[in-house]
């Protein structure tokens, strides 16, 4: 058996004795995804040898290539707490990507270091409310002001995953030369975490979606992450990795999916037969199977286009929106067909696919909706026959 193999299998042993007990206490007995429930997983992680498949040996991380981390992260994805419990999980797992390649060597140390070893959560905040950024970064209202010490940072953001308890936030904000990204202490006075915002996935993550207000939130020079004016550039070493990170993660709880379907319909009978003799039903199940293996060979592909070519790269840009795109419709789909198949059972959360399935709707929203990413394929292949 190879290393990554060995690794696969421990990480699928390890979700099912220490991650999917505590996933149907949350998700059927109520237990609230806190930080006392993530330090709880990642401290067995840490002990079974299978936590931070994204971070850097230096930081007590597995150091894996893109390649190798496709197939851990869908062993972990087995479980909506499986991929928080190594570490792999939004948005840190976006912003371990980002601090690694763009931050500086006090950065790293200060914010880097503490986050990939599981010490502290992040947040990032960019979207905002009409009319501010949001599919759209160009349309960013946060501004960021010189002073003779630092940046004044003013504006509001919402939908900041993580931001309820988080260390610190990269903070995305306007200046004279460009969107700039910023690392703001959670201590600081000028930043103010709103509510959480009610949204249909809650389970999966502790901080939640919040609403952030900057007030004239002062931070030093040396709180500017990369160069002053190239956010939106440099954000791309983040946003490829990301989205393959989606993807790897949401396959395997559509795997999982899959597999507590056919255990149902094999053991539930109807008009005189078991549910899976039914040829409409071997249908559904066949469609997933398909899908999912297309899934995969999807992501392992790109996951090679981005060790080659580098998580910046316009091959990587663009075979990211692609996987992103596919995978989470195909995700949709077969989970769908999971709660169909359960019959009434299925839209019951004692049988989880319920869960499962409110909780990936927002996956084809975030990290670029499936409309957005379309039309920017579709410029892509355009632009070179133009």
């Amino acid at each position: 058996m190879s290393a990554v193999a060995g690794l696969v299998e421990q990480t699928r042993q390890f979700v099912v004795e220490h991650v999917i007990p505590v996933e149907r206490e949350v998700v059927v007995g109520g237990r609230v995804t806190d930080d006392a429930l993530r330090t709880e997983l990642q401290k067995k992680a840490k002990e079974a040898g299978v936590f931070g498949p994204l971070s850097d040996p230096r930081y007590g991380g597995l150091g894996l290539d893109t390649r190798d981390q496709a197939q851990v992260l869908e062993a972990a994805g087995a479980s909506l707490l499986g991929p928080l419990a190594v570490n792999a999980w939004a948005p840190d797992d976006g912003n371990i990507h980002l601090l690694t390649h763009v931050a500086n060597a006090e950065q790293r140390e200060r914010y880097l270091s503490p986050l990939s070893s599981g010490e502290v959560r992040s947040a990032i905040a960019l979207t905002e409310p009409a009319p501010g950024a949001g599919s759209d970064p160009r349309m960013l209202q946060t501004t960021a002001q010189k002073t003779h010490t630092g940046w004044v940072i003013n504006g509001a953001k919402h939908f900041t995953t993580g931001a309820n308890g988080a260390a610190f936030t990269i903070c995305v904000a306007k200046t004279s030369e460009g969107p700039t990204m910023f690392l703001v202490d959670q201590d600081n006075p000028g930043i103010l975490v709103g509510r959480r915002m009610p949204t249909l996935d809650h389970t999966s993550a502790p901080g939640g979606h919040c609403e952030v207000t900057f007030t004239d939130c002062e931070v030093p020079d040396s709180a500017v992450l990369g160069e002053v004016g190239r956010a939106l550039e440099l954000a791309q070493v983040r946003l490829a990795p990301s989205r393959l990170v989606f993807c790897m993660n949401w396959l395997g709880l559509a795997v999982r999916a899959q597999q507590l379907t056919v255990d149902h319909i094999i053991g539930r009978s109807a008009f005189g037969v078991p549910v899976a003799d039914h040829g409409l039903a071997q249908g559904l199940v066949a469609d997933n199977e398909i899908e999912i293996a297309a899934a995969r060979s999807l992501v392992r592909s790109v996951a090679a286009t981005v060790d080659i070519y580098g998580p910046a790269s316009p091959q990587a840009r663009h075979e990211t929106s692609i996987a992103k795109t596919f995978v989470s419709e195909t995700v949709w789909r077969v989970l769908d067909r999971a709660v169909q198949l359960h019959g009434g059972l299925g839209v019951c959360e004692d049988h989880l696919v319920a869960r499962f399935l409110v909780e990936a709707r927002a996956f084809r929203i975030y990290e670029g909706p499936s409309e957005v990413l379309r039309w920017s394929i579709a410029r892509r292949v355009l632009r070179g026959p133009r």
